[in-house]
């Protein structure tokens, strides 16, 4: 683990394994690497690349205003460079799926595989559509609400908590107490930055959008979810493929928004095999 001055930033970075590259864009946004670190397993194949956005985890350094779709996507760029890596395949989890996408769109000779993991490319099944899909679900009319309030960034940092507790049980398919306590218990909570998520859901993410460019994507792409995601249900994930030219939906059974965490059994090897398979017509 280390830091690395990337355009000005220090860019909080985690190197492990051997192999082909393969960068991991963790969801948030506000959070950190470390709700990929499921995905470990992975590094007997490739070199894994865990790193925090700008204004994320523990990367310092610069100012909300800069989280921009161009600085977000730059830096991952200069990343990729300062590794010395010619190419590399790219995970996106969630909001780091949004990055990705845009990624994908604004350095497309820089990656060979594109990996989807529980995002969209319209926030609108974020802002509008997950809360009604709790409200379906049975969640409670205070929890509908925490929800909406949360996911437009209608709170206060102090109101972060008390709001996620109210539907964070919408992540999984199964209560996931005994993850929460493995993560205390190794050290590997996320670092939370409240005001990172408020600016993103207000202003970064508002209206944000990429579906009318989906067809310029043109690498192998592996559209994966969780069945029971809330935030990107499963229709959401069968359009992403369908718009996508060469691409192929995974829908992995009894899991949420985290299908990683949850079903490590079905996800990883899903990824690895995708990746392998479409090694050759990538290079």
């Amino acid at each position: 683990m280390t830091t690395m001055s990337i355009r000005g930033v220090s860019l909080f970075v985690k190197v492990i394994g051997n192999g082909y590259p393969l960068v991991l864009m963790h969801g948030g946004p506000g959070l950190d690497y470390s709700t990929l670190l499921s995905l470990q397993p992975l590094a007997d194949q490739y070199s894994l690349v865990f790193y925090d956005h700008r204004c994320n985890g523990q990367s310092e350094g610069a100012e909300l205003l800069s989280m921009t779709w161009e600085n977000l996507t730059t830096d991952a760029e200069a990343l990729r460079q300062a590794l010395g890596f010619d190419k590399w395949a790219v995970l996106g989890h969630s909001f780091g799926g949004n990055v990705a996408l845009e990624y994908a769109l604004r350095y497309p000779q820089s990656l060979s595989q594109l990996i989807l993991m529980d995002t969209g490319g319209d926030q609108w099944w974020v802002n509008q559509n997950g809360p009604e899909i709790l409200a379906r679900r049975g969640f409670s009319a205070s929890a509908v609400q925490a929800a909406r309030r949360f996911y437009n960034g209608q709170m206060t940092t102090k109101e972060y908590l008390s709001l996620f507790m109210k539907f964070n049980r919408g992540y999984f398919y199964h209560d996931n107490e005994l993850k929460i306590i493995q993560q205390m218990l190794t050290g590997h909570m996320p670092k939370v930055r409240y005001d990172t998520l408020i600016f993103a859901y207000t202003q970064l993410l508002k209206g944000w959008s990429v579906m009318d460019r989906l067809a310029e994507i043109k690498v192998p792409t592996l559209v994966i979810a969780g069945r029971y995601d809330f935030l990107f249900p499963p229709e959401h994930q069968a359009i992403l493929a369908d718009r996508i030219p060469d691409s192929r939906l995974v829908l992995v059974e009894r899991a949420g928004h985290n299908p990683h965490d949850e079903q490590p059994i079905q996800t990883i090897p899903a990824i690895r095999s995708f990746l392998v398979g479409t090694k050759n017509k990538s290079a």
